[in-house]
């Protein structure tokens, strides 16, 4: 489908108690640009205290939800003094319409139906519902450019189960079709047929409660197919990337993924091996950058995570590295390397991207965030409880760990058999399709089956440190 000239590139609609915006830049797979954050935010703001308005829907036209930023643009004026507060500011406003979505008090769908990358993940990584069909491509693909991850990434990655958001951020790897919603990152999978049938049936519903439009989403979800490809991260691969990436330096991450690549577990080697040259062809400063960013965020408010991807952007900018201005030419803009090629990262070892070099991007001293900008939101958008985004995904291996335990807050025994645990979460999440295969899945790795002094091996005891496959 191409676009009229005349067409605008956000499409609003209005369906009863339903608002939806589509984007509509399918040349350029709905890349977010300056005029689409002029059109969308005060559309959103205006839905957002409409009495009208029941429930908000956002998509994208042809084969992408959104496939990122414009940082093509944004490197252009990042070069040029004259225009480097344009690409500073294209941040902020970017930043501060990812929060405003977030912080909506009406419910908000993102259907991630094609390609959804680095700024399209921000339109919709905090929505309290995030669909995904058998044609979503997820991920944050920042280090390969010599960037970091942003628009919130340090809060929605580092909040995923176990390290797997620290290795989607170090890697930039990407997810497809039903593992995006296997693996935490949509909340539901629907094939994308019946996305029209979805739509129609929420704008039947008049100012709907979440429960209800979770049940709507339910009932168009669709069981794993057998011809479907498997779920990445699984088993003892799983078991390794959360040993391996739970380490606060790039250095030691690289270390125990070396000696994974002798284990006798030949998934495990195939997957060391793999993330090696994934992480060997990224920016050396961006990888420690991403690192610590992910690390911060895991304690830190949406809207502080946020402001303080702001700084980083701004460090990105005043060119407190060369890498983001080589990365892009060389990907994006002359499209001269391959995904396994390297350009020309300066420092081009981790060994040379010392601690001062990555202070430039945090601390508050540095001069190259003296020009970086507070994020602007209305006053009405700031909230305190911003649900966590696991709410209808899912059960989490936190969750799954505290019923095990038995400090989960709906209470419960501490002594639990495999089944009990599998219908406990039956129960938590009534119709909700694939708990069973995530319960047993987690429950394989990370707990321990012991004898409670009764001679039955039977009772789960929850494993509280990821151990090597």
């Amino acid at each position: 489908m191409s676009t009229a000239a005349s067409e605008p590139t956000v499409l609003f609609e209005s369906r009863q108690g339903l608002r939806k915006f589509t984007l509509n830049r399918p040349k350029k797979l709905n890349a977010l640009d300056e005029p689409m954050l002029t059109l969308l935010r005060p559309k959103i703001e205006e839905w957002s205290t409409s009495d009208l308005c029941g429930t908000i829907v956002g998509a994208g036209t042809g084969r992408a939800f959104c496939s990122g930023g414009d940082v093509a643009s944004v490197v252009q004026n990042a070069a040029n003094l004259a225009t480097l507060p344009k690409a500073i500011d294209y941040f902020k406003r970017e930043f501060e319409m990812d929060y405003i979505l977030a912080s909506l008090k009406k419910p908000y769908i993102a259907v991630m139906d094609g390609i959804t990358l680095g700024g399209g993940v921000g339109l919709a990584a905090n929505a309290p519902f995030r669909i995904a069909t058998e044609n979503t491509l997820f991920g944050m693909p920042e280090t390969k450019i010599g960037y970091c991850p942003d628009v919130g990434a340090s809060y929605f990655l580092s909040r995923l189960d176990g390290e797997l958001g620290t290795y989607l951020a170090l890697t930039s790897d990407t997810l497809r079709g039903r593992a995006v919603f296997e693996l935490g990152c949509a909340t539901h999978y629907i094939p994308s047929r019946r996305v029209p049938a979805l739509i129609d049936r929420l704008s039947a519903l008049d100012r709907p409660h979440s429960s209800v439009i979770d049940s709507a989403i339910e009932e168009l979800s669709s069981e794993r197919q057998p011809e479907e490809p498997p779920t990445p991260f699984m088993g003892s691969v799983r078991a390794a990337l959360d040993f391996a990436f739970r380490h606060d330096s790039v250095e030691a991450i690289i270390e125990d993924l070396q000696l994974f690549v002798h284990h006798k577990d030949q998934f495990v080697q195939d997957f060391a091996n793999g993330t090696l040259r994934k992480l060997e062809t990224r920016s050396p400063t961006s990888l420690k950058v991403a690192l610590k960013a992910i690390r911060k965020g895991k304690t830190m408010s949406l809207l502080q995570a946020l402001n303080m991807e702001l700084k980083i952007a701004t460090a990105f900018c005043n060119q407190a590295t060369p890498d983001f201005i080589t990365g892009v030419k060389a990907v994006i803009i002359e499209k001269t390397h391959k995904e396994s090629e390297r350009p020309n990262w300066d420092p081009a070892t981790l060994t040379k991207v010392t601690d001062d070099l990555i202070d430039r991007f945090f601390d508050s001293t540095s001069v190259y965030l003296a020009s970086a900008p507070e994020l602007e939101v209305p006053e009405s958008s700031i909230r305190d409880d911003i649900p966590e985004p696991s709410r209808f995904a899912l059960p989490t291996e936190k969750e799954i760990g505290e019923v095990v335990s038995g400090s989960h807050i709906s209470g419960g025994a501490t002594s639990l058999r495999l089944e009990e645990l599998v219908t406990r979460f039956n129960n938590l999440r009534p119709g909700k399709m694939g708990v069973r295969e995530k319960v047993l899945e987690v429950a394989r790795r990370r707990c321990e089956v012991e004898d409670n002094a009764d001679g039955n091996a039977v009772w789960l005891k929850w494993k509280r440190e990821p151990t090597p496959p």
